[in-house]
């Protein structure tokens, strides 16, 4: 049973940058691509991006590209997302999720979720 455990979160003045880390196990994590969610206060989930199991693309949400960066490192079964400048808007607990093979936006498109990280951005 693959199991994610989301890790790096916490509290960032407006500019700063946060790296999340998403451990994997249960499961072969280069057959998994890894979907990033987050869920704003009051809010509900919305998708931030993936990064593929076959060739590390990446794809993004209705989200400030240049701002968030998905990485990959299938030796140490781990996926992360880097996030630069950050806005007070971007405050959310931040989920990863994994799917086998090519999945998308919708998060019923993923078989494993983690805990959730909290990042909370301040003005």
């Amino acid at each position: 049973q693959v199991h994610l455990v989301e890790s790096g979160g916490g509290l960032v003045q407006t500019g700063g940058s946060l790296r999340l880390s998403c451990a994997f196990s249960g499961g072969n994590f280069s057959l998994y691509s890894i979907g990033w969610f987050r869920q704003p206060p009051g809010k509900g989930r919305e998708f931030v991006g993936i990064i593929t199991w076959k060739d590390a693309a990446t794809y993004y949400g209705d989200i400030e590209k240049g701002r968030f960066i998905f990485d990959r490192d299938n030796a140490k079964s781990t996926a992360y997302l880097q996030m630069i400048s950050l806005k007070p808007e971007d405050t959310a607990v931040y989920f990863c999720a994994a799917a086998e093979g090519i999945s998308g936006a919708h998060d019923y498109e993923y078989a494993a979720w983690g805990q959730g990280t909290q990042v909370t951005v301040s003005s």
